[in-house]
């Protein structure tokens, strides 16, 4: 069967896909993605966060160049610049918080009002939010800014929930799939449909972070450490499998009109969709029994586990009590006694190198740790921000870092697990 394809005088035809089980499977295995290509750009690469936020900005507005000057939906140009979108915009909401050192709930309200100013100016102009009438560049133009907004809200709303209000990623996975699961049945039941997408499609941002975080955390901390490199690959296969289906069913059947379902028939869709997703979790899940949460799961962890002196994890145990109410702190002992070693031997650049390290494993594990116990996971905090602050002084001295990086030691050796 051939899909009609509507055509404005202009030439343009529907710029976006039709909203089906695919749209929303891509959807959230792209934004898990967009986040570790970006966490392995700046960690492990070392490119830093700047470089990896210039790069990824450039991207995305070559990848947008090429989709405004496209005519139809094109798949391929299409999900390409949603996972830069992705990138974009939690990078934006890093900004404010990482540098500019906005509140979460702040950051979220302000996100929240601009969504809601572009969406009104979007219908000023246009009479419509209708996602398959994007068929103009003006209206191209609203979507696309919709769209990096509601990154950059649904980045800030989940980092809120998980790390501030100390839900965490397994508790977030279920919020956020759940406060999905309603807003589907609330369009069942009859709500509408501009509205239930629009807020579906703000929900899959911290679903899909939440998700990311249980496939890649260590089992310690909850999750089932794939770790990144695994698990975007993982789903960077389903991605590209659907869309690739995505791509050949368009040059079939063409754009498919609002209403008139998915290119192929909903019952394929449905089984696709359904196949892929069901293939990353039982993948994940076996692979998580394979590696468990052993050195080489993922470059960051093994940072973690591993000293330059060759101190390992055995020598960490003899650091802390093994276990406490924030769980194992051994591999962070490890990096603070390396840490510790350097300044001692007045070695303050190697420090400095070295003590970011800690700084990328402790904000991978909060989501997993702070939850447990916010208190004491506030008292590490502390200490090692100050350690941090004393390393990347304009000056730093060792008899400034050395006190800093001896109270934090103190800190983790004193947990007594109660």
């Amino acid at each position: 069967m051939t899909i009609n394809r509507r055509v404005t005088p202009g030439g343009w035809q529907t710029k976006v896909p039709a909203i089906t089980a695919t749209f929303w499977i891509i959807k959230v295995l792209s934004t898990t993605i967009g986040e570790t290509v970006a966490d392995y750009l700046a960690v492990s690469v070392g490119l830093g966060p700047a470089v990896t936020d210039a790069i990824m900005f450039a991207l995305l507005v070559a990848a947008l160049i090429v989709q405004f000057r496209t005519r139809r939906y094109t798949p391929w140009i299409y999900w390409l610049c949603v996972v830069l979108v992705s990138i974009v915009g939690t990078q934006i909401t890093d900004f404010f918080t990482d540098v500019l050192g906005v509140p979460l709930y702040l950051s979220t309200a302000v996100f929240a009002v601009l969504l809601a100013a572009v969406f009104a100016i979007w219908y000023r102009q246009e009479r419509t939010l209708a996602i398959a009438s994007i068929n103009t560049p003006r209206r191209e133009g609203f979507y696309w800014a919709a769209i990096l907004t509601t990154f950059a809200l649904g980045t800030a709303a989940g980092d809120f929930a998980t790390e501030a209000l100390n839900l965490g990623f397994r508790n977030g996975t279920l919020l956020f799939g759940g406060l999905i699961l309603a807003t589907w049945i609330a369009f069942r039941l009859g709500a509408g449909q501009v509205l239930t997408f629009w807020i579906a499609y703000v929900l899959t941002r911290p679903l899909g972070a939440s998700l990311g975080d249980l496939l890649t955390q260590d089992k310690d901390l909850g999750g089932l450490a794939l770790g990144a490199s695994v698990t975007s690959l993982l789903f960077l296969v389903a991605i590209l499998v659907l869309v690739v289906r995505e791509q050949i069913l368009v040059g079939r059947h063409g754009v498919a009109e609002k209403n008139a379902g998915p290119s192929g028939g909903r019952g394929q869709d449905y089984a696709w969709a359904g196949v892929c997703a069901l293939a990353v979790v039982v993948a994940g899940f076996g692979l998580s029994l394979v590696q468990g949460s052993s050195p080489g799961t993922d470059p960051q962890a093994d940072a973690a586990l591993t000293t330059a002196t060759g101190t390992g994890p055995s020598a960490a145990a003899q650091l802390v009590h093994p276990t406490t109410r924030l769980g194992n702190l051994s591999k962070f002992a490890v990096i603070v006694s390396d840490v510790q070693g350097k300044v001692t031997s007045n070695d303050l650049v190697g420090a400095k190198t070295r003590v970011k390290d800690l700084e990328v494993a402790w904000d991978n594990a909060e989501a997993g740790l702070k939850p447990r116990d916010a208190t004491r996971w506030h008292e590490v905090d502390d200490r090692i921000d100050a350690v941090l602050t004393a390393l990347r002084s304009a000056h730093p001295t060792q008899a400034a870092c050395a006190p800093a990086v001896a109270d934090l030691m103190k800190t983790l050796n004193t947990f007594d697990g109660v």
